[in-house]
């Protein structure tokens, strides 16, 4: 079990919870208060296609959001940050969706996840 004291934890959460709030109110205008939600948000489409890449049968808009903003995150911290490795990140998102998902959610962000490394063609 991650410690929920981590640092790197409670800023992931702080994003989730983010880019969540967003998803009831995309065209919002108010300004993120993180740097990376805006970053996530930015990159948007090429995510969410990589999402429905990983899994045609679950269109992004039929995907539970939180599950989504955990997947937007972790995709965005595999393609783009990458500070830390692969399995550490899918790790982390498995471990979010366990936290704040339903009980499909771990299995199926680890899927998704999964699939997009085997696609990108992306060594773990």
């Amino acid at each position: 079990m991650k410690r929920h004291d981590d640092p790197r934890h409670i800023k992931r959460v702080k994003i989730i919870e983010d880019l969540f709030a967003r998803s009831f109110n995309f065209n919002s205008q108010t300004n993120s208060p993180h740097q990376l939600t805006k970053e996530i948000m930015r990159h948007r489409v090429k995510i969410d296609s990589l999402i429905e890449s990983a899994a045609p049968q679950f269109p992004v808009n039929k995907i539970a959001k939180i599950d989504v903003a955990i997947l937007r995150l972790a995709i965005y911290e595999l393609l783009y940050e990458k500070k830390e490795p692969e399995k550490v990140i899918i790790d982390e998102a498995v471990e979010l969706a366990k936290e704040y998902g339903g009980e499909g959610s771990p299995s199926f962000v680890n899927g998704v996840l999964g699939n997009i490394i085997k696609n990108q063609g992306v060594k773990l």
